[in-house]
């Protein structure tokens, strides 16, 4: 029992690494496939719309409750990896590109949401320290290729592509092999979509989905233009030092850290009022991160960027758990992927609109904009508790 969890942890950290893989690389495939300039979010959102759309099919037809969690997150894995390596095999032009990032997204479908099933389905007792690992691996996983990138200078675009591909096989294969079918999990069951839809009219799985949806309109769009605030920051003060790929890493990996920590915290403080606090605090960062950006030294840029890196995913395992532990058992696995659907939309509808806003606003005033979807967040779970009071 005790290998299960690092197991599930380090499968999860090899296949999600797949998911910004283009994100560390856009530069060198701009000029390698001589794109046009400007196409950050629309390589994201890619990968998000992919994400969103294979979410939504698992959700629909139910797949999740239906077979079993580890045989799926194995043939994702390796379908995700091929659709992540496509770019090298095939010959590319833009559009092959984009289909290349959207199927990865869509495959990425059956390995974040049920691996979060796949922990549950073992561990419902420190459920929120299980997650916290989970998403640690996730996040982790997320700034791997921008660390593949910035501290490894001397390898090509197509090593990184190479990397996380191989890394999503042997997850996936690790997954299949060691990791059994958990004792509180329920396959084989068709899914009544009512059932589905009953599950949101529950106050205690609506209020953790509602700080959820928040939480995520703010995470990926940091995560996606964190490179760009950066750079801004390096233009404006000529500092020629600063490695925007190794402060990328480092902020985003700092996140893993934040996740293990939100979960040990929430054992002894409660797991909503840690998820709370932390939806809070990084609606501070994006409030106050103009100060940083147009008057900080850069040891406090780093140091207040670090600590944002951490609060602005601390919560996600701990709304994950009070997600999971609140559904209905019989459709825990379809409503955990239906409220990432919902969540990874938002993240579509955030990284176009703040795309589109860095071409009219200064960089220095930008990230002001993300602090709308953490502030609703926790202003819907105070205020929601307040009235149930």
């Amino acid at each position: 029992m005790k290998r299960i969890l690092p197991v599930i942890v380090i499968s999860q950290f090899f296949c999600t690494s797949l998911w910004f893989a283009g994100n560390a690389i856009l530069p060198d495939l701009a000029v390698h496939f001589q794109l046009q300039s400007n196409h950050l979010k629309h390589f994201v959102s890619a990968v998000q719309f992919g994400f969103i759309t294979g979410t939504f099919t698992f959700a629909l037809v139910g797949i999740v409750d239906r077979f079993k969690a580890t045989r799926i997150f194995f043939v994702c894995s390796l379908f995700a990896a091929f659709c992540n390596i496509s770019i090298i095999l095939l010959n590319t032009d833009e559009q092959i590109l984009l289909i290349s990032r959207f199927m990865t997204g869509f495959f990425l479908a059956g390995i974040y949401p049920v691996g979060m099933k796949i922990a549950s389905d073992h561990y419902q007792k420190g459920l929120g320290k299980s997650l916290g690992l989970l998403v640690g691996a996730l996040v982790l996983g997320t700034a791997f290729p921008h660390f593949l990138k910035g501290f490894n200078t001397d390898y090509s675009w197509k090593f990184v592509l190479f990397s996380t591909s191989s890394l999503s096989v042997l997850g996936g294969v690790m997954m299949l092999i060691f990791v059994p079918e958990g004792a509180f999990s329920s396959v084989g069951k068709m899914v009544d979509l009512r059932t589905v839809l009953n599950g949101f009219k529950i106050q205690n799985f609506l209020l953790p989905a509602l700080g959820y949806f928040g939480h995520m309109w703010e995470l990926y769009t940091f995560w996606a233009f964190l490179p760009t605030m950066i750079l801004a920051y390096k233009t404006k003060n000529n500092l020629a030092a600063i490695n925007v790929s190794q402060w990328s890493f480092v902020v985003i990996a700092s996140g893993s850290v934040a996740c293990v920590m939100s979960g040990y915290l929430s054992q002894y403080f409660g797991t909503k009022k840690v998820a709370v606090s932390a939806l809070f605090l990084s609606t501070c960062c994006c409030l106050t991160s103009p100060l940083f950006l147009l008057y900080s030294e850069v040891h406090s840029l780093f140091f207040f960027l670090l600590f944002w890196g951490m609060v602005v995913v601390a919560d996600s395992p701990l709304f994950s758990t009070l997600v999971a532990q609140n559904a209905p058992i019989e459709s825990k696995g379809t409503l955990l992927t239906l409220t990432n659907c919902i969540g990874f939309s938002l993240t579509i509808i955030s990284i176009q609109l703040f795309g589109r806003l860095s071409e009219l606003v200064n960089t220095q005033y930008l990230f002001t904009f993300l602090a709308i979807g953490p502030l609703m967040g926790v202003l819907a779970i105070l205020g929601k508790n307040k009235r149930a009071g």
